[in-house]
C-alpha cells in the first residue's frame, strides 16, 4: 500500500478519522475533508504528527460538487494521484415525517446520497488511472426502516442502491466498489459525544479495520457489501 493516496470525506473525527489513521499506518498518503475548517486542519495536523507530510486536510462540503473536485485536485497536486475514495461524510436528522422541514430533508439527502455521488463523480478520472477503489459508508438503516428515520432511511436505502449500481458500472473501468453497512457505532454522529456507555457499540477503529481488509483483498475478489453489527447489544 506504500505511496498510494486516499481521499476520506468526513475525515475530521469518528469513523472517517479512524479510517484515515488506519490508512496512514498502512503507508498511505491521506487527504481528509470536512465542513468545519478548524476541525479538519487540526485532524490533519495530528495525523502528520504520527506520519509527517502524509496528511492534508481541507474544508469541503459534500453537498458542493466544486469542493469535491477541489479535494481530488488536492490529492493529485500533493501526492501525484488518487487510489482510494472513502465516501464517509454523513448527517442524521431524526423526526416524525410530519415534523421534518424541507431544510431537514434536503440536508440529509444532499449529504448522504447526493454528496456521495459528487465525491464519486469527481474521483472517477483519477481512480481509473490507477485502477482504484471506492468505499461508501452506508448503514444498516439502509435495509431496516425505523420510526423517525424517514429522511435517514431514504438516504441510506438510496446509497445502497447507488453503491451496487456503480459497482457494476465502474468495474468495467477497473475500479472496485464496496459499501459497508454498520449498525450502532460509537461516534460523534448527530451531535453525540462517545462515552463509557457506548462501549458495547462498534468502535470507529473496527470499521477502519474492515476498510483495510477490503483494500488488502486479492484484486480478483470483490466483497461488494459488508454488514456489521455489535456482537453483544444491551438487553432490552
Amino acid at each position: 500500500m506504500n505511496n498510494k493516496t486516499a481521499l476520506v470525506t468526513g475525515g475530521s473525527k469518528g469513523i472517517g478519522l479512524a479510517i484515515a489513521e488506519a490508512l496512514i499506518a498502512k503507508g498511505y498518503n491521506v487527504v481528509i475533508t470536512a465542513r468545519n475548517e478548524s476541525e479538519v486542519l487540526e485532524a490533519a495536523h495530528n495525523l502528520n504528527a504520527f506520519a509527517p507530510g502524509r496528511a492534508v486536510g481541507i474544508q469541503a462540503d459534500a453537498r458542493d460538487y466544486a469542493a469535491q473536485e477541489a479535494a481530488v485536485s488536492k490529492a493529485v497536486s500533493e501526492f501525484g494521484g488518487l487510489d482510494v475514495l472513502v465516501a464517509n461524510a454523513g448527517v442524521g436528522i431524526f423526526k416524525p415525517v410530519q415534523d421534518l422541514t424541507l431544510e431537514d430533508w434536503n440536508s440529509v439527502i444532499d449529504t448522504n446520497l447526493t454528496g456521495v455521488f459528487y465525491s464519486v463523480k469527481a474521483s472517477i478520472p483519477e481512480l481509473e488511472k490507477r485502477k482504484g477503489y471506492v468505499l461508501t459508508i452506508s448503514s444498516l438503516a439502509g435495509k431496516n426502516p425505523f420510526e423517525f428515520g424517514a429522511a435517514y432511511n431514504a438516504s441510506k436505502f438510496g446509497l445502497n442502491g447507488f453503491s451496487e449500481a456503480i459497482m457494476m458500472d465502474l468495474r468495467k473501468l477497473g475500479i472496485k466498489v464496496s459499501y459497508i453497512m454498520p449498525g450502532s457505532v460509537a461516534t460523534y454522529f448527530n451531535g453525540h459525544t462517545p462515552d463509557d456507555k457506548d462501549a458495547w457499540k462498534i468502535q470507529p477503529e473496527d470499521i477502519a479495520l474492515l476498510v483495510i481488509d477490503l483494500l488488502e483483498m486479492n484484486p480478483r475478489t470483490l466483497p461488494s457489501r459488508v454488514e456489521v453489527r455489535p456482537s453483544q447489544p444491551p438487553k432490552k
